[in-house]
């Protein structure tokens, strides 16, 4: 039973519908989605309300006016709607293709930057620019150095680790139990 309503309000998608809400109020917009619980999707909604103002010298005497106001695109919940009719049918194809192709187009970009012709400098992320975040290239393609305590003579590269055959023991720590300084 439940799908025999849901293709019944399916064909009313993108028909211009008018829905009136339990406060009274009037929503008119067209009509993109519903769900289980009734609630509704409008895009370019108006909301129409009735005012009632007082009217100068009469005691009692009051005169009702509608105000209009655009509301864009809402999400309306099930539980407020009381009642749901039919305020236009949909656009004709031709003016939403018309509509769809104006200045304001969107389409799909590609991923990243054009591809360069052949014989132009690459584009994207070659590398450090000279002078601007980054060491210059003829640092990059120097020979390591050893920084820290030096090396041993005849050894590149950093220190041993102590014990190591071939090298000197470490220094016994002093009396107190701390480290000699700088070690």
């Amino acid at each position: 039973m439940a799908m025999a309503k849901s293709s019944k309000m399916l064909t009313y998608i993108n028909y211009r519908m008018r829905v009136t809400i339990a406060d009274g109020r009037t929503l008119v917009g067209t009509f993109l989605a519903f769900d289980k619980h009734m609630n509704l999707v409008l895009a370019d909604t108006e909301e129409y309300r009735k005012v009632r103002t007082k009217k100068g010298g009469g005691v009692g005497i009051s005169e009702e006016r509608e105000e209009k106001r655009t509301l864009g695109l809402v999400l309306l919940r099930g539980e407020l709607v009381v009642s749901l009719s039919v305020d236009g049918p949909p656009p004709p194809e031709d003016d939403l293709r018309t509509v769809l192709g104006g200045p304001g187009m969107g389409r799909a970009a590609g991923r990243g930057l054009p591809t360069a012709p052949l014989g132009a400098p690459p584009l994207g992320l070659g590398g450090p620019v000279r002078g601007v975040g980054g060491p210059g290239a003829g640092v990059m393609q120097a020979p390591p150095q050893a920084f820290g305590r030096g090396a041993p003579p005849g050894m590149p590269g950093g220190m041993p680790p102590p014990g190591m055959p071939g090298y000197p023991p470490p220094p016994p720590p002093p009396p107190g139990g701390f480290p000699p300084r700088g070690y």
